[in-house]
């Protein structure tokens, strides 16, 4: 592990009720940028792989660490304070389509030392910045079947997805990871999965960093891809005590505000979000200016929604730097008193006060 002081929970509690921190924004956009070709993901090392390469971002950790150092660079001077590593597909599982599983560790390690000499590069003590270790949601669902013929099938279990994000921990965290953040959530039993093997961890290592919970609403029906509303969704996951708890990808932040607003009104922890730059057009291309979603944003910071605040798919440096301008100064947030309420959740959400 790098040689630093661990960034405790209050810590960070403590700064985000001072003022709205602003995430990064999307890493895949820029990356296509870049224009890479097969080559560009093989490098020497995997010059003779047997599997094709071209798509796998995370890899290029090692095989293009100067540009991921660039990218995370180019967000630290548009105003982030925290940094996503480089490493959504990088658990064991989702590293298995390209026969790379075994890598999973090192990939994980490495992203985190690249994103943490990025933000020691930028920090002062007024503004420091922080790296927030990404757990992505894997690409199998513990709570779905893929297979229509066969609704009780799983490609996946919870003890494997426990193991897969145990790994990814410990080097996110050896690689000098901040936060724990675990993105994107599509099936919270993958998320119960993701937050029990971070827990795990923390009890092996003796010490917690601070951890974020951000799931995604997957279209207009306002629900999850396993079929649970924003309410639902906070509910399964509270128990895990996350520093924030938010929303991300999937939709623009029009569609995605009032989902937004509903996590605002009864989260007891703060809150974070990061949208995509409006919805794909026919090209799969995002049109959202960074103008015209800062003004989205604006009015979030305006109506007291946010802690947190960065860009997901479509997102550039360009957007995070009118984002962190339109937010600065903004009151943060602050988490709603708890309540002496039991709740439960299946697909909707269930209270009962006494």
């Amino acid at each position: 592990m790098t040689n630093r002081s661990v960034l405790t929970p209050d810590a960070l509690r403590a700064l985000l009720g001072q003022r709205i921190l602003v995430l990064d924004g999307a890493m895949g956009t820029m990356i296509q940028q870049y224009k890479l070709q097969e080559e560009d993901y093989r490098g020497t090392e995997f010059a003779n792989w047997s599997t094709d390469l071209k798509g796998n971002n995370d890899l290029l950790v090692l095989t293009k660490p100067e540009l991921i150092l660039d990218i995370h660079r180019q967000y630290l001077a548009a105003g982030a304070d925290i940094l996503e590593t480089n490493s959504f597909n990088a658990t064991p599982i989702a590293m298995a389509d390209y026969d790379m599983s075994h890598l999973s560790a090192r990939i994980n390690r490495e992203s985190a030392a690249l994103a943490r000499q990025a933000c020691d590069e930028y920090s002062t003590p007024d503004k420091p910045r922080f790296v927030a270790g990404v757990l992505g949601p894997t690409n199998r669902t513990a709570s779905i079947s893929p297979d229509v013929n066969d609704p009780g099938y799983r490609n996946v279990d919870f003890d494997t997805l426990v193991e897969a994000y145990c790994e990814s921990t410990h080097a996110l965290i050896e690689g000098g990871a901040d936060i724990i953040m675990l993105e994107t959530i599509f099936d919270t039993l993958n998320a119960k999965a993701a937050a029990f093997a971070v827990l795990k961890v923390f009890d092996e290592l003796g010490f917690s960093l601070p951890v974020m919970i951000s799931g995604t609403i997957t279209d207009a029906s306002g629900r999850t891809l396993s079929g649970q509303t924003t309410e639902a969704f906070y509910h399964s996951l509270a128990h895990v005590q996350p520093v924030s708890f938010g929303l991300n990808c999937a939709l623009g932040p029009d569609l995605l505000r009032p989902y937004v607003e509903t996590l605002s009104g009864i989260s007891e922890c703060y809150v974070s979000v990061h949208p995509n730059a409006g919805l794909p057009n026919e090209f799969g291309e995002y049109d959202l200016d960074a103008v015209e979603m800062a003004k989205e944003i604006a009015d979030w910071a305006e109506q007291g929604f946010l802690n947190i605040v960065g860009g997901c798919c479509g997102t550039t440096p360009e957007h995070i730097r009118a984002i962190s301008d339109v937010v600065a100064g903004k009151p943060a947030r602050q988490p709603k008193e708890k309540t002496h309420q039991f709740h439960l959740s299946g697909l909707e959400a269930f209270g009962l006060e006494w």
